[in-house]
């Protein structure tokens, strides 16, 4: 009798090895915690018990903006009685092209997201279905299997799906340190490039998320340069993922490397690309508006063929050029979208600067990069798991682990913060108010012993110590009978 396990096996056999591999990235705690989240949605009415999803690095500060927009402007779609006359002129084919008036407001949008410091040519324009269908477009237009991107740690987990699962494209990390607040060196580069090379690995290009995610920091101007010059040295491209351009505030500058190869000598722009989409700076990563804007010709010419297979709906186009095109909407909206994100970045941090929890100095993005190697056990990626676990299905917060960015130092989280309502957000440091006043007080004879121990030693940080071996501490008497996160059944603190 053939078993089960036999059975599948030989079905994946009839797979190819894309279908029948895991090379998607999704057995990480990355995506495990979105899981979670959806097994167990918050909702202050319905699930008050639930996850509070800050996995998810999405501006929904400005909806309402959106939405009057659009109720203002009902010709913008065809689908209604005022824009249906342009339904058969819309909804025909299309070309890969893209409308020429979607590709002319794109590319003025992003001059304005770069403080009109630079131009950029409608006819570089090149569509496609996401920030994740241009990553993949220009991994393929880019490098062969077997080949490497140089990438600074930690970077999004999503890179490993966007850039690796189909082209075979290898992604070589860039080691960067909290010493410095993770910044990119020149002998870093050097280091991962000749690591790779030892690795007999075809070093093709180098990508740097600018913003960044998961630390919210942006690339000055000297930092911008020594890259350009790097990859122009080397005879390798830069990939400048942009998507978060227009989320930086208070005084953080975005210098985009659009600007900054206008500056430099000589500079090789056929190694230059960016990718851009609407899914961050304006919030709408439901309509799938990726772009691809090369300085190679060859590139911009094999990229729009490539994107035949993940074009943005001629629907979507019509609609975006029409509200991209109204100038004092986005003037509203850039300015507003600022606004509101340092006002909830500053509500989040004076919660934690309260609770005594460190976090990275950034003002950009939608998320922090929140510190708490204090509460590690031990500094390895097996403690920072296990508090991840606690945090997720004990205090019911889908925060993301540093392991899962290929941070190699644990217990940094990064902690979304844009998708929520006011709200929401006061629920989830009331959640992690009381995590840590209960680990506090739980922790109170350990610290006085260790003070004994140690009279010279601050310990204030030992105080909020994690001691694992003690599951109990998570079991149903962890929380108070009025905690706001009652006790999860699901996981216990358990590898």
């Amino acid at each position: 009798m053939v078993s089960f396990a036999t059975e599948k096996k030989q079905d994946l056999n009839l797979l190819s090895r894309i279908a029948a591999g895991d090379g998607h990235g999704e057995n990480s705690s990355y995506f495990d915690g979105w899981k979670a989240y959806e097994e167990n949605p918050f909702h202050p009415i319905d699930r008050p018990d639930g996850v509070i999803q800050m996995g998810l690095a999405e501006n929904q500060l400005c909806g309402d903006l959106m939405r009057k927009w659009v109720l203002k402007h009902p010709e913008a779609s065809i689908c209604t009685s005022e824009g249906v006359n342009q339904f058969s002129d819309i909804a025909i084919f299309q070309d890969y092209h893209g409308l020429p008036k979607f590709r002319q407001a794109v590319a003025k949008f992003m001059e304005k997201t770069r403080n009109n410091k630079v131009k950029f040519d409608p006819d570089r324009i090149v569509m496609s279905g996401g920030a994740t269908g241009a990553h993949e477009t220009v991994a393929f237009c880019l490098a062969n299997p077997g080949d490497g991107f140089l990438v600074p740690t930690p970077y999004y987990p999503g890179f490993d799906r966007d850039l690796r699962w189909r082209t075979g494209v290898n992604l070589v990390p860039v080691t960067c340190h909290s010493s410095d607040g993770f910044k990119i060196t020149v002998e870093a580069l050097e280091a991962a490039y000749e690591n790779a090379r030892k690795s007999n690995i075809p070093v093709k290009g180098l990508l740097v998320t600018n913003p960044s995610n998961p630390l919210g920091t942006t690339l000055d101007r000297e930092c911008l340069k020594s890259l350009v010059n790097f990859t122009n040295d080397k005879g390798i491209h830069l990939i400048a993922d942009e998507i978060y351009a227009a989320t930086t505030f208070g005084q953080s500058e975005f210098i985009s490397v659009a600007e900054v190869i206008e500056e430099i000598e000589d500079c090789n722009r056929d190694l230059i690309h960016i990718v851009y989409s609407l899914s961050k700076d304006m919030g709408l990563p439901g309509l799938r508006v990726g772009i691809v804007y090369s300085y190679n010709d060859r590139v911009v010419q094999i990229a729009r063929k490539m994107s035949s297979f993940g074009l943005v709906s001629s629907q979507t186009q019509h609609l975006i050029a029409k509200m991209l095109s109204d100038e004092d909407f986005v003037d509203e909206f850039i300015r507003e979208s600022k606004l509101r994100l340092a006002a909830r970045h500053a509500e989040i941090t004076t919660g934690l600067d309260g609770l005594g929890i460190g976090w990275l100095k950034a003002k950009a993005g939608l998320f922090l990069w929140m510190d708490l190697r204090n509460l590690l056990k031990t500094a390895t990626f097996d403690s920072e798991t296990e508090l991840w676990r606690v945090i997720v299905h004990q205090v019911k917060l889908n925060v993301s682990p540093g392991g899962s960015f290929h941070c190699h130092e644990p217990g940094w989280f990064r902690v979304c913060f844009a998708n929520m309502d006011h709200k929401t957000m006061e629920t989830a440091l009331e959640r992690i108010r009381v995590f840590t006043s209960q680990l506090e007080e739980e922790t109170k004879p350990m610290a006085a012993t260790t003070m004994m121990a140690k009279k010279k030693k601050k310990c204030w940080q030992s105080n909020l110590r994690l001691s694992f071996s003690d599951t109990r501490r998570f079991d149903d008497g962890f929380f108070s009978p009025h905690s706001p996160v009652p006790p999860s059944p699901l996981v216990r603190a358990q590898t």
